[in-house]
């Protein structure tokens, strides 16, 4: 196994979680039938799906730094020894990781991003709540759930990970196109989610969230992850930007501070138009 797979961990982590990330830490609410919940239009925030051909490539992969040095190890020996054994064993999915990282990334810009995929585990315990005037808000304390992802963001060196990024590059390239964008090019899709989750919306106040009515005989088993904003706005964003909001304004800062490094790093040449 290449250190592709490797990459793939660590951006995610990062991403997206980055990786990103991220947000596999708290499950996006299912889509509700029609007849129930009619969905909203989703805002320009959302991005459109990418075009079938490509109309020209914007972060030439070319443009970043290779690691001359990578080499193809073992991927336990691999992904232990960039995160420790006890990080490896409580959070990765480890089966199929670049497609894992090529469907997440994408999915985050959209108005799903599918649980199944994710190539971390979700966060322990249940999304929580506390009431806050007439109704519900998300719990002060319901960011702690996440902390052992933000701990991995932030200690991930940024440099080390772009570099081998750079030198396996084809391996997420295949896995994206394999999605059905044979014309798409994934490190365009990649900083484009990045600038996504960095314009994240950062409220004051504690934000509102509700359960729908489920109109079904079948009630659902875990109705805690069925939670929507109240604001039509917040719940018309993408679903990145949905997970960041849910991890709290703390954990919302940290990571978008790492996601403008790791932009800055996947995209030298246009830094300066990124996001703040």
């Amino acid at each position: 196994m290449k250190l592709g797979s490797k990459i793939a961990l660590t951006l995610v982590a990062l991403g997206f979680a980055a990786a990103a990330a991220w947000f596999w830490w708290a499950r996006p609410a299912p889509v509700i039938p029609a007849a129930t919940a009619p969905p909203q239009p989703a805002p320009a925030q959302v991005a459109a799906a990418p075009p079938a051909a490509s109309s020209g490539i914007q972060h030439p992969i070319e443009n970043l730094q290779a690691d001359p040095a990578a080499a193809p190890v073992d991927l336990p020996s691999a992904v232990t020894g960039l995160f420790g054994r006890e990080a490896v064993l409580a959070l990765f999915q480890m089966n199929d990781l670049p497609h894992r990282v090529a469907a997440t990334v994408d999915g985050l810009g959209r108005e799903q991003a599918s649980p199944r995929l994710w190539p971390l585990s979700p966060a322990a315990g249940r999304f929580t709540v506390e009431r806050h005037g007439d109704g519900d808000a998300i719990g002060a304390d319901n960011g702690q759930r996440y902390t052992p992802y933000v701990l991995l963001l932030e200690a991930v060196d940024l440099r080390q990970a772009v570099a081998l990024y750079a030198a396996f590059y084809p391996q997420f390239q295949q896995a994206y196109e394999d999605l059905g964008y044979p014309g798409g090019y994934f490190n365009d899709r990649l900083v484009a989610v990045i600038d996504q989750l960095l314009l994240a919306p950062d409220p004051a106040a504690p934000i509102g969230v509700h359960l729908p009515t489920v109109n079904s005989p079948v009630q659902p088993t875990r109705p805690w992850v069925l939670y929507e904003f109240n604001d039509p706005a917040l719940q018309a964003l993408s679903a990145g930007q949905r997970l960041m909001l849910r991890t709290g304004p703390v954990n919302e800062r940290r990571i978008k501070a790492r996601l403008r490094e790791l932009r800055r790093l996947l995209a030298p040449q246009a830094a300066a138009s990124a996001p703040r």
